[in-house]
């Protein structure tokens, strides 16, 4: 962290070297499922890493991934695998260009992978992708266990958003008109 100015009690300016720590560190959003916040009641949430090549890793960088047809899947070695994420090949890539839609090793904790495979064989449980990020240069996928929503759960929380967002503007209007 940046220390303080003592006589003017305000940040210091970073250094640059600071600066590019700092965003090194952000994280990078390259896709979020929004289908799966909408299809599912997130139960945990997981950050696991990802076993790629180096053109799925380019074509990642360029921004272009999907994983809203994605889910994860347990083998019989206890590994999990994110399956139906589609990386589309890299555009500069030759014959070492990766398949799209092929699955992809994710990297947890032997305990995180126990504890998932031990919730996804519970009836309605499955552990889908939330998103798919870079961090510190490493590309790494939020997973979540997930329970399955029915279509009256579905039209509740849509209903909740529009009123939350409803009273929101009534707050902000109200505010605008206090000034």
């Amino acid at each position: 962290m940046a220390k303080k100015n003592k006589k003017t009690a305000q940040p210091a300016k970073l250094t640059p070297a600071q600066k590019a720590k700092a965003e090194a560190d952000a994280q990078h959003m390259i896709a979020r499922n929004k289908k799966a916040l909408h299809d599912y009641f997130i139960d945990e949430k997981f950050e696991a890493g990802l076993v790629l090549t180096g053109t799925e890793v380019k074509a990642l960088r360029a921004g272009r991934a999907s994983i809203t047809e994605a889910w994860v899947d347990f083998d019989r070695h206890g590994e999990a695998w994110i399956v139906g994420m589609n990386i589309p090949v890299y555009a500069m890539g030759s014959w070492t260009n990766h398949k799209p839609t092929a699955k992809r090793k994710l990297l947890l904790h032997r305990d995180e992978l126990r504890e998932l495979a031990f919730k996804v064989q519970a009836k309605g449980t499955t552990v889908v992708p939330l998103e798919l990020y870079f961090i510190r240069g490493r590309a790494k996928v939020q997973i979540g266990l997930a329970r399955g929503k029915q279509d009256w759960d579905k039209r509740e929380t849509l209903r909740r958003q529009q009123d939350e967002r409803e009273a929101q503007r009534a707050l902000s209007e109200a505010r605008k008109r206090m000034r």
